[in-house]
């Protein structure tokens, strides 16, 4: 399994309403509003990194009102 975090920055007032689609994507274990330089942050178990990469770049940043994401791939879990 590989466990990943993606920061997602969105336009303003974006964040509440792309939350609740962020948390119902089925990699996603936690999504939380956050402070800071990106809006939410994405916490997701997949099978491989291409899911990461699938779910960062065709699932979140699909979404309406993504301005921006930064994956990290965790190397610990």
């Amino acid at each position: 399994m590989v466990h990943a975090f993606i920061m997602v920055k969105t336009g303003v007032g974006e964040s509440e309403g792309n939350l609740e689609w962020i948390r119902d994507l089925p990699e996603v274990l936690e999504a939380h509003i956050v402070a800071g330089d990106y809006d939410i942050i994405v916490e997701v178990e997949v099978e491989n990194v291409y899911s990461v990469l699938h779910a960062a770049a065709s699932k979140i940043q699909g979404l309406e009102g993504i301005v921006d994401t930064k994956t990290y791939i965790s190397l610990s879990h």
